[in-house]
């Protein structure tokens, strides 16, 4: 591994290192059981718990200084690359992984991903440089469109995720939790999608059990995507823990479309229905239609143009040898997956009141924190 990082608490994974890491999750391996799967479908409030402290720790010792230590081992943390992109790798005592996906960071080059918001289809090619493409699959419906700035941050953690994945499960490793707050929750959302897809196709071992918590996470496609992730998923599998008094989950702003909705519509034929009315009915339910449909359609354009074009075009500053993919013609960006909404009453109000001079009052661990404990 190149330039490996240090985690406080965490083994270096020099090329010694490795041989740490072997031998860590063997005695979990031997303490665990073989091939023993403790994960179980549904929400634990306990797990998400435990999944908020976990991704606290990418901030410094000041930000989570208050929040109790995670109850797993960190033993990895990637280098940093794309878009400003890190994660890392925990390990319990159970034998169960986690993959925690970095939020967005102070540096422009992290917002730059989340304002990077041109839609794609959800199977495709990446070409992030001369020599290096991405060949990704996040959904099978021909229509389903995911957020290109997280998709190439998914892009550019594939690599190492995949590694790590190869050595827990040779280690033993059967349990796998995704997760990430923010824009890490938007990554770990497509992160689950390529691996079950993944695991359809068998590249990934089908006995891995992979669960994901999402917190405060944006929304990461649309409505078919959702679709077919929610089908993936359901059962109990994944989660999107929501604290109703943070804006970062409603967005991207969306534009729905006539062309958004299924083939089989009543809007499809429109044209044809007006021209069987008389004059000047005629005419004036052309009018009423046109005035309704274009600005959504103008308005999805402009959307494509500032938040594509334009942003890509800031990604190769960076990014020197991107290309970037052709875009969507849809912004209908919708909540996907199972949600937990948590209990942001009057109580909690008197906790964390609004601030309009700190946007963020309501979206980093610690109103997430005291909101889930207070959970039945």
């Amino acid at each position: 591994m190149k330039n490996p990082v240090h985690i406080k608490g965490c083994r270096n994974l020099s090329v010694p290192g490795k041989f740490l890491f072997f031998l860590f999750a063997f005695m979990v391996f031997l303490s665990a059981g073989s091939g023993a799967q403790s994960l179980k479908p549904g929400f634990d409030k306990e797990e998400c718990l435990e999944m908020l402290r976990i991704s606290s720790r990418f901030g410094d010792s000041a930000y989570f200084k208050n929040i109790q230590a995670p109850a797993y081992d960190p033993v990895y943390r990637s280098p940093v690359s794309g878009l400003d992109n890190c994660w890392d790798l925990w390990i319990s005592k159970k034998g169960v992984a986690v993959i925690s996906v970095r939020g967005t960071t102070a540096s422009n080059l992290s917002w730059l991903a989340n304002l990077y918001a041109a839609m794609v289809p959800a199977q495709g090619v990446l070409h992030l440089s001369e020599k290096d493409s991405f060949v990704y699959d996040l959904a099978q419906h021909p229509a389903a469109g995911v957020h290109i700035g997280w998709l190439v941050s998914t892009a550019f953690l594939s690599e190492t995720i995949l590694t790590k994945i190869d050595s827990c499960y040779r280690s033993g490793i059967r349990d796998i939790i995704i997760t990430g707050h923010s824009q890490g929750g938007a990554i770990a959302y497509l992160l689950t999608a390529w691996l079950y897809r993944k695991q359809q196709h068998g590249l990934v071992p089908a006995d891995i059990r992979f669960k994901t918590y999402c917190t405060a996470a944006p929304k990461p496609g649309n409505l078919y995507f959702a679709y077919e992730y929610e089908s993936m998923t359901q059962q109990g599998w994944s989660y999107n823990i929501v604290n109703p008094a943070d804006w970062v989950p409603e967005v991207p702003i969306a534009v729905q479309t006539v062309n958004d909705m299924n083939r089989i519509n009543p809007f499809v034929s429109a044209g044809s229905m007006f021209g069987k009315q008389k004059f000047p009915r005629r005419i004036a339910l052309r009018h009423m239609y046109n005035r309704l449909s274009k600005p959504s359609i103008k308005a999805q354009r402009n959307n494509r143009k500032y938040l594509g074009d334009l942003a890509s075009g800031m990604v190769r500053k960076t990014l020197k040898d991107y290309h970037p993919p052709k875009y969507l013609k849809s912004s209908h960006y919708v909540r996907t997956g199972a949600f937990i909404v948590l209990p942001a009453d009057d109580a909690y109000y008197r906790l964390f009141p609004d601030d309009r001079e700190n946007v963020f009052c309501h979206h980093l661990h610690r109103p997430y924190l005291y909101l889930t404990e207070r959970l039945p």
